[in-house]
C-alpha cells in the first residue's frame, strides 16, 4: 500500500532537479501533486504528466515568481483550491548567486532573500492554518550544508540557507503542537545542472575529492530523505536539520 494515499503535497522549485524527484517520489508514494516553479511551463507540464505516471492521483502545476510579494500566499491557495487539502509542503525553490564578498549589489540581496527565505516564511505561515483544520501535516525547507559551513563566493546564499535552518526550528517548536511536522533537509554537493554551471571540470572534480566518500549525491537520495520525513517511521524528528553531504562538513 502506497505510504501517502490521500494525501496531497505542494512542491516549489519542481520543474527540474531536487524538487522535480521530490515530486516524483511522493508521487510514487500516493500523493496527489502540485508544483510551483517560475517560467519554466514545457517542463512544469512534463513534470506533472510523469508524476502521474509514477502514481500520483492528480498532479496539476502553476508558474509563480516567489520573489514578488505576496505570491507565496496566493500559490498555497491555489495549490489548495485545487486539491482541496495540503498535507505536506516542501519549500524547495531557491536561488544562488555566486560572487566574492563586497560585490554583492542591493538587488541580488534583495531577490536572494525573498526567494530563498521569504517565500518559504510566507508559504508556511500560508499553510499553517490549512493544516490545523486537517489535524496536522509537515513542512520541509530544502536549506543547505551551507547554512551550517561557510563557502567562498556564497554569502547571501549561505546566510538564506542558515536563516531555514533556524525557521525550522522556531517553527516546529510553535507548530509541534498542533500536529504539524517541520523539519529541514541540508543537502551537500548534488548533481543538478545549476551546481554544474558555471564550474570548469577540474573543480568539479576537486569539490568531488573534497567530498569523503568521494562522490557528488543525486536528487534522489534528496528526495528519499524528503519521503522519510514525511512518513511515519519519523514521526518523532521534529525540528531537526538533517544533513546529507557525503560525510562533507565532518572533517
Amino acid at each position: 500500500m502506497s505510504k501517502l494515499n490521500g494525501k496531497a503535497a505542494l512542491v516549489t522549485g519542481a520543474s527540474r532537479g531536487i524538487g522535480r524527484a521530490v515530486a516524483l517520489r511522493l508521487a510514487a508514494e500516493g500523493a496527489a501533486i502540485y508544483l510551483a516553479a517560475d517560467g519554466t511551463e514545457t517542463e512544469l507540464d512534463a513534470t506533472a504528466a510523469a508524476c502521474r505516471k509514477a502514481g500520483a492521483p492528480d498532479a496539476a502545476w502553476g508558474v509563480h515568481d516567489l520573489a514578488r510579494t505576496g505570491v507565496a500566499e496566493a500559490m498555497v491557495a491555489a495549490a489548495h483550491q485545487r486539491m482541496g487539502r495540503i498535507d505536506i509542503l516542501v519549500n524547495n525553490a531557491g536561488i544562488r548567486v555566486r560572487k566574492a564578498f563586497g560585490e554583492f549589489s542591493h538587488e541580488e540581496f534583495d531577490r536572494l532573500v525573498a526567494v530563498n527565505l521569504r517565500a518559504p516564511f510566507f508559504a508556511s505561515q500560508a499553510v499553517v492554518p490549512i493544516m490545523r483544520a486537517q489535524g496536522g501535516g509537515h513542512v520541509i525547507h530544502m536549506a543547505s550544508q551551507l547554512g551550517i559551513v561557510a563557502s567562498r563566493y556564497g554569502a547571501v546564499y549561505n546566510l538564506t540557507k542558515a536563516g531555514l535552518i533556524q525557521l525550522t526550528r522556531s517553527m516546529a517548536l510553535e507548530l509541534s503542537a498542533d500536529g504539524i511536522s517541520v523539519n529541514a533537509v541540508c543537502p551537500g554537493p548534488v548533481s543538478t545542472e545549476g551546481f554544474v554551471a558555471g564550474r570548469n571540470p577540474g573543480e568539479l572534480e576537486q569539490r568531488a575529492r573534497d567530498v569523503p566518500i568521494g562522490r557528488f549525491g543525486t536528487v534522489e537520495e534528496v528526495a528519499g530523505v524528503v519521503a522519510f520525513l514525511v512518513s511515519k517511521d519519523a514521526a518523532y524528528v521534529i525540528g531537526h536539520a538533517l544533513v546529507m553531504d557525503g560525510g562533507y562538513i565532518v572533517h
